[in-house]
């Protein structure tokens, strides 16, 4: 059985595909993306297999 681990990032929407692409190079897989508290602010759900 697979275990993840887990991880919540601020995205800010001028740098949303750098951010998620730093995060991607080290294993970390987009799950969802959700409104933050601002308007120019999403939340990201990252997840990656326990090694």
């Amino acid at each position: 059985m697979t275990r993840w681990e887990y991880v919540t990032v601020p995205l800010l929407t001028h740098a949303t595909k750098q951010i998620l692409d730093n995060w991607g190079s080290d294993g970390w897989e987009l799950v969802a993306v959700i409104p933050g508290p601002n308007p120019e602010q999403l939340v990201a759900y990252l997840k990656r297999p326990l090694a």
